[in-house]
């Protein structure tokens, strides 16, 4: 009997002065081609960088003339790009804007040489965040690589980096901010708290509703139950199109009811009439059903948090879910009510919302909400992108801006202070309004929960958050995303290059407290509630305890 046996794609072996380089992208057609000009200029110049180390940097696919893209766009075309790249090839991954990680995965798993992971500086083009979560992904992976970044790439610090990883095959970066949490060294309040925390977690559980599971490829944010249900947290699997089904038994009134708290409120809508350019009133209406639905949703499964996906079709049912986030994440909201008994949910308490499904943010906003409540604290979170940083008199301020799931509290003048303008249509075709203001000066914790080595680690550490002049805010927010809101961050004891190559995603949870004192006694509370998870804590930067 004859067989007829596979035909296995060659390749083309490549030199030992020879780099390939590949382009992730984003799943979305529009995106990519307003992308593609900025992502091929950071290209050219990373090739050129590479040439004058004596390396021919190669595309490992083509620019397609049809799509107007170069982009690798979705996971089967990344597995064909790999077919035919040599496995021990010096590998390169340039990212100029955001990207889905798992269109690359596959190949990468699989590749046997050097994996460099780079992204230009910039907050107009995302790279930085869609590099941070092909970082995280990787991580997550157990996939060997090295990351660098640049504003031009002809800086010392690149080219050092290279070099290195041209000689070596991976970077190092400094860590010296990162220790091990002591738990021995806690102090003893905040120890038992926290001990006591997860004790009752582990005992009665809790619930996080997951609306679709791995919005924009974020392999990263997916907790494996495996490593999650320890920690006595278990997930409820929804379907947004359950969501869409609430929606359309929230009745016209009980929209108009939220909207018209919002506007007592003293939220400021920027409404125009044209659909598919400008918030409409109609928007606003669809998000408030939305919002309503969320919350008798997650009443009628027990849930603790949410995660509403939002992208990958529920973007082309209904607007942005980017209000209704930030509304969630707030114990002073509008009320919803059971609609057969009338009762009140969740009264007077946030219902924790951790955006695009980051599942590693929404169990440290679960954690967060706990501790934050049981010290009678503020418990509003979100979490933010790691978008983009500057240096602002003698103090490095970072970016951090999210697509509007921030809750007005954090807000200079809270809901008074916030404005909702409409999502960019090259995103949400859909429109919908965003929940956008200027964070408020204060002392913050921040954090990271991530999986490395398979097991659930946390980064944590201090922040304060500083008033900048508005023009400065504005000369932020227009290299960004003007319609979302946005944190000046000054991290303590962490410089950009510490947090780039340490950080594992691209999110970060931020959480408030009254003074700086205030702040080390929940960091301690919250890293001792981690640990007696069964978490690996690791302590970030210049903090005062542990």
């Amino acid at each position: 009997m004859a067989y007829q046996f596979p035909q296995i794609t060659s390749y083309e072996p490549v030199a030992a002065n020879e780099a390939i380089l590949i382009a992730s992208g984003d799943l979305r057609l529009s995106a990519n081609q307003k992308c593609w000009a900025a992502q091929a200029g950071m290209e050219a110049t990373v090739i050129a960088a590479f040439a004058r180390e004596g390396i021919t940097v190669k595309r490992g696919h083509p620019y397609d003339p049809a799509e107007k893209h170069g982009f690798i766009s979705n996971q089967r075309m990344g597995m064909d790009v790999f077919k035919s790249i040599d496995p021990n090839a010096k590998l390169i991954v340039a990212e100029a804007v955001w990207q889905y990680s798992h269109h690359v995965l596959a190949g990468l798993r699989s590749h046997r040489g050097p994996i460099l992971t780079v992204a230009n500086w910039s907050g107009e083009w995302p790279g930085l965040v869609g590099m941070l979560n092909l970082n995280g992904s990787l991580t997550k992976a157990g996939i060997k690589y090295s990351t660098l970044w640049s504003e031009d790439f002809t800086d010392e610090y690149f080219l050092n980096g290279i070099r290195q990883w041209l000689q070596t095959g991976e970077i190092t970066h400094d860590a010296s901010h990162v220790r091990d949490l002591n738990a021995a060294a806690l102090p003893a309040a905040e120890a038992e708290l926290g001990r006591k925390l997860a004790e009752q977690l582990q005992r009665e559980k809790a619930i996080m509703g997951i609306f679709d599971e791995g919005c924009m490829g974020m392999y990263n944010a997916i907790i494996d139950d495996e490593l999650l249900n320890p920690t006595g947290v278990y997930k409820e699997r929804l379907s947004q199109s359950a969501l869409v089904a609430g929606m359309r038994l929230v009745s016209d009134v009980e929209a108009q009811a939220i909207r018209a708290w919002l506007d007592a409120r003293g939220v400021k809508f920027i409404t125009g009439t044209n659909e598919e350019t400008e918030l409409t009133n109609a928007q606003i209406h669809e998000q408030c059903k939305m919002y309503i639905a969320a919350v008798r949703i997650a009443a009628e499964f027990g849930c603790d948090a949410i995660g509403i996906q939002y992208q990958q079709g529920l973007k082309d049912l209904v607007p942005a879910s980017d209000l209704v986030e930030g509304l969630l994440n707030n114990p002073d909201r509008p009320p919803v009510y059971d609609a057969q008994t009338g009762k009140e949910l969740y009264a007077g308490k946030a219902l924790p919302h951790f955006n695009e499904v980051d599942e590693g943010a929404g169990l440290d906003a679960l954690v967060t909400n706990r501790v934050w409540s049981a010290m009678g604290y503020d418990p509003s979170t979100t979490l933010h992108d790691l978008r983009w940083g500057d240096p602002y008199g003698d103090q490095y301020v970072w970016v951090f801006l999210i697509s509007g799931a921030a809750p007005a509290s954090h807000f200079i003048d809270g809901y008074a202070g916030a404005v909702s303008e409409r999502q960019p249509s090259m995103y949400f075709r859909l429109g919908g309004g965003t929940l956008k203001g200027v964070s408020q000066p204060g002392e913050i914790v921040w954090s990271r929960v991530y999986t490395m080595n398979n097991a659930l680690h946390v980064d944590i550490g201090r922040g304060t958050v500083i008033e900048l002049p508005r023009e400065e805010t504005e000369r932020r927010w227009n290299l960004t995303t003007p319609q979302w809101p946005i944190m000046h961050a000054v991290l303590h004891g962490v410089n950009r290059e510490q947090m780039m190559g340490r950080h594992k995603a691209n999110h970060l949870n931020v959480v408030y407290a009254p003074t700086a004192a205030e702040a080390d006694k929940a960091l301690a509370a919250k890293a001792a509630m981690f640990a007696a998870m069964g978490l690996h804590v690791h302590l970030c930067g210049s903090v005062q305890v542990g």
